[in-house]
């Protein structure tokens, strides 16, 4: 039985309902509005922040790297000499010891990476899945100079031993394949350094793409299941498609770890700028190492710093294309969304 409201209070019930407009709930009053406000410069100072820090980057690299620009222009990139006695400076080694290096740790850590996800999300037990994420993520708290110590001295001779040499002798004699395993056996050069890249990346593509994965709804999957599809179609149909923006997300950022890493390159590509054999067991360089290894030996304001200054912007380029690059095919397949059932 309803409650007997006292006749004021019915009343003032009947006047509030009477003032506000048929079909629109109550208009509740603003509290401290000037929180939001406040909340608004904070969000936006941020973002202008993060612009002018990247503006102040590419600034002080410009000005920093201007001398060698002035002096060598574009056939800076072209060039492959280096040679700081005679002031004579090219970043080709460098790009392309960067380059590969950085191609054969993705060529080698997204299928690892996939099918580590694959694993954890569609076919490892209850019991299995939590402790085996949480093992490949530790991975990711190694320092890069353990990772560097470890492939100089103990996956460069097992490199050397069980793969190297026995490619030499498999292949010695054939004609470009011999190129491509020549060089002393010493276990170290830009296959060892892209097998360590590789391994680095590994847990950040993995727990973004077992991520990205466990998001994708039940529903659809067990629909997938009761239609009859194997674990590999369901994964390659319904997870692949619906998660495709984070798993190209993953793989950049695995790709600008690669691009990025100094110490462990450095450890193990042998710190030499030579581009006469295309040798993957030849010592090279990359971007990284070669600004760790000289830059403190640089002169303040000598042509031999502006070109090691130019080769980081030359660094940040090559990411920006790489991310361009990226945001363009998400666009793209994004586009494609529906075209074909």
């Amino acid at each position: 039985m309803a409650a007997i409201l006292p006749a004021n209070s019915l009343d003032r019930q009947r006047g509030e309902e009477r003032a506000q407009p048929q079909g629109r709930p109550p208009q509740r009053r603003r509290v401290a509005p000037w929180a939001d406000t406040v909340f608004s410069l904070l969000t936006h100072g941020a973002a202008w922040l993060t612009l002018a820090l990247l503006a102040g980057i590419i600034g002080s690299l410009l000005v920093g790297a201007a001398p060698a620009i002035k002096q060598f222009g574009l056939g800076f990139l072209v060039t492959t000499d280096w040679d700081p006695v005679q002031e004579k400076f090219g970043g080709l080694v460098m790009i392309y010891g960067t380059l590969m290096t950085s191609f054969i740790a993705l060529l080698i850590a997204v299928p690892v990476s996939f099918g580590i996800a694959l694993f954890l999300t569609e076919l490892a037990p209850g019991w299995l899945r939590r402790p085996l994420g949480i093992a490949i993520e530790l991975l990711a708290a190694v320092p890069s100079i353990v990772y560097g110590m470890w492939g100089l001295f103990v996956f460069g001779p097992i490199l050397a031993t069980y793969v190297q040499e026995p490619m030499q002798s498999l292949l010695s004699g054939i004609p470009y394949l011999g190129a491509l395993v020549s060089g002393p056996p010493v276990g170290i050069g830009i296959l060892s350094a892209g097998i360590i890249l590789a391994i680095m990346i590994i847990p950040f593509i993995a727990s973004v793409m077992r991520d990205v994965f466990e998001v994708t709804p039940a529903m659809l999957k067990e629909s997938a299941y009761g239609l009859g599809s194997t674990t590999w179609e369901v994964v390659w149909k319904v997870v692949l498609p619906y998660t495709k923006t984070g798993v190209v997300g993953g793989v950049m950022l695995g790709l600008g770890r690669a691009l990025g890493e100094t110490m462990a390159v450095t450890f193990v590509i042998g710190n030499m700028n030579q581009l006469k054999s295309l040798s993957m067991f030849e010592a090279a360089n990359t971007i990284t190492s070669v600004l760790a290894n000289e830059f403190a030996e640089s002169g303040p304001g000598s042509l031999h710093q502006a070109s090691l200054l130019y080769l980081g912007l030359v660094l940040f380029f090559i990411t920006f294309v790489v991310l361009a690059f990226s945001k363009v095919l998400l666009n793209k397949l994004k586009k494609n969304e529906g075209a074909r059932t």
